[in-house]
């Protein structure tokens, strides 16, 4: 009698990882098939129009880029934490708390000249984002609390908090009852860069590839790597295990809530309670998808982002938006299925403990 083990390979397979990806990709893609039919749909003209809507055009990649930058932004606050094994699950209220400051500074700024307000609502985007990691990251650092419930738990405080300031000072008075926020000046609007696409695409890909720099050239980031693979050879060479965590943390943080600050400069007319619409968390499964790997993040971000404006475009075929959502779960399972793959082989071993390799 046989059965079959999973064994630690002595090396990762080579280039296992994007094979990995690639293969939860297409076992989303087949999963997507088999729903679609028992739906009574048709995969390959529902793809098709997926594609079309999301990459079939400059003003479709427009969409896609300007859906991507959130993601992006989300996904590299994860991974800034994940460098050093932590875990930032707040991004989403990390994200609010930097379109609320954003909000903040153009109500104050109404009549400064664009570049003006509009970097002014930047930084204050970056520094509401830090305020609400900041918390976690002292409690993390000082007394060991667990970041994972603290930033986690702090998404439905940030939540709770535009929900007050929507419903109460922040409400519109010619918004006849309705719960809204005043209209931003048209000074707070990023500009355009090509179609709809605006320049927080281009200010996401350097805040992504300046973290890239920053965490593989520098000695900053070398000593964030040491930090974050063993805690005793860091404390060996001197280095500060607390000013490390509270530094990565805020910093998680205010890269999340520079994602609100573009949102809601770029995509928004006015901040809502759904201004984060969950970007926070698909920044989970675009930074383990990446392996945390900046480079990883902004590809998989595209392609997560794509995904999305592919969703809602198939609700005129009448089809569930929710089909984008299903199809970024599978990608995640298959990938992370196939990934166990280049670190692991198949067994199969005997009762007599011979074996061999599948």
């Amino acid at each position: 009698m046989t059965r079959l083990v999973l064994v630690r390979r002595e090396q990762v397979l080579k280039g296992g990882q994007p094979l990995a990806f690639l293969i939860g990709l297409v076992f989303a893609m087949l999963v997507g098939v088999v729903l679609l039919l028992i739906s009574g749909h048709d995969p390959l003209a529902i793809y098709g129009r997926m594609v079309e809507a999301s990459l079939g055009s400059p003003r479709a990649w427009s969409i896609t880029l300007n859906r991507a930058v959130p993601l992006g932004l989300a996904g590299l606050a994860v991974a800034v934490a994940g460098s050093m094994g932590l875990w930032n699950i707040g991004a989403e209220g990390q994200i609010l708390a930097g379109a609320m400051m954003a909000a903040w500074v153009a109500r104050l700024g109404e009549g400064w000249a664009s570049p003006l307000l509009i970097t002014a609502m930047l930084v204050a985007a970056v520094v509401g984002g830090a305020l609400l990691a900041s918390g976690p990251a002292v409690a993390r650092a000082q007394i060991g609390v667990n970041e994972i419930i603290t930033t986690l738990m702090l998404n439905e405080v940030a939540l709770r908090l535009l929900q007050w300031l929507i419903h109460g000072s922040w409400k519109d008075p010619e918004s006849h009852g309705f719960p809204l926020a005043p209209m931003l000046p048209d000074e707070a609007r990023l500009p355009g860069l090509f179609e709809r696409a605006h320049w927080g695409v281009v200010i996401a890909l350097g805040v992504i590839a300046l973290f890239g720099l920053v965490a593989s050239r520098t000695a900053w980031g070398y000593e964030l790597r040491v930090a974050g693979s063993s805690g005793a050879t860091a404390r060996y060479a001197g280095i500060s295990l607390k000013r490390k965590i509270t530094t990565v943390l805020i910093l998680s943080g205010g890269i999340a809530g520079l994602a609100g600050g573009i949102e809601l400069s770029g995509n928004a007319d006015r901040i809502t309670e759904g201004i984060s619409a969950g970007y926070g968390f698909a920044g989970i499964i675009v930074a383990a998808l990446a392996l945390l790997r900046p480079s990883g993040v902004a590809a998989v971000a595209l392609l997560f982002g794509a995904v999305q404006v592919g969703g809602l475009s198939i609700q005129t075929m009448g089809v569930s938006s929710s089909v984008s959502t299903i199809l970024q779960a599978f990608i995640l399972f298959g990938a992370i299925g196939a990934g166990v793959f280049s670190r692991y082989a198949v067994r199969r071993v005997n009762n007599d403990k011979t074996s061999s390799e599948s």
